[in-house]
């Protein structure tokens, strides 16, 4: 699930895709800058948070955050992927649902986004995985790494109480967006390049 790479580094992505994403913006009657004027949904996928732009099949209505399908073979709401965007082609729509959309993912796989804070680790002699999520310093990741030893975290509650820090789970969601912005290192997110 989490995979930590500094970019430039090689990986076998480009096999994976995305099975199933989140509306985040259904634009019934396509783009202002579209002539052909077809219907098309902004979607970020649950298991690689990518970006993708996709057109729904005729007479088919979605609300954001409803979970499709978009994996190969049959697809019930979904007519065809038009492919994966960048974040900076979001509409506005589709910017203001992505923190409350990233969050409802983070919370359905809370499992192994704790099991990140169980098994992280340093990226080089300066840099732990860990301050690369927003609001957590060294102080924080140092008793992260404390708690964890003496007991691995079940829980983003249990976290947040072993550790005395509230909004786990928007810090986490923060750090995806700016991923999704392009980053340096990605704890979360699968790397533009890798289309």
């Amino acid at each position: 699930m989490v995979v930590m790479l500094e970019q430039g580094s090689p990986q076998a992505f480009e096999k994976q895709m995305e099975e199933y994403g989140y509306v985040i913006d259904f634009l019934p009657y396509g783009k202002s800058d579209d002539p052909r004027r077809q219907p098309v949904l902004q979607l970020i996928g649950d298991k690689f948070f990518t970006l993708l732009e996709a057109y729904p099949k005729p007479g088919v209505a979605f609300t954001v955050g409803e979970r499709v399908y978009v994996g190969r073979g049959e697809r019930d709401k979904v007519a065809s992927i038009r492919g994966r965007i960048m974040a900076t082609e979001l509409t506005s729509a589709a910017r203001s649902n992505l923190r409350e959309v990233t969050t409802r993912i983070i919370l359905s796989r809370e499992a192994e986004f704790v099991n990140f804070f169980n098994r992280c680790g340093p990226i080089n002699i300066r840099v732990h995985q860990l301050e690369l999520i927003p609001g957590i310093g060294k102080k924080i990741m140092s008793s992260i790494i404390d708690e964890r030893d003496k007991k691995p975290f079940e829980s983003f509650e249990d976290i947040e109480k072993r550790i005395h820090v509230n909004r786990l789970v928007d810090f986490l969601a923060q750090r995806i967006e700016e991923e999704l912005q392009g980053s340096k290192y990605y704890l979360f997110v699968r790397p533009a390049r890798y289309r």
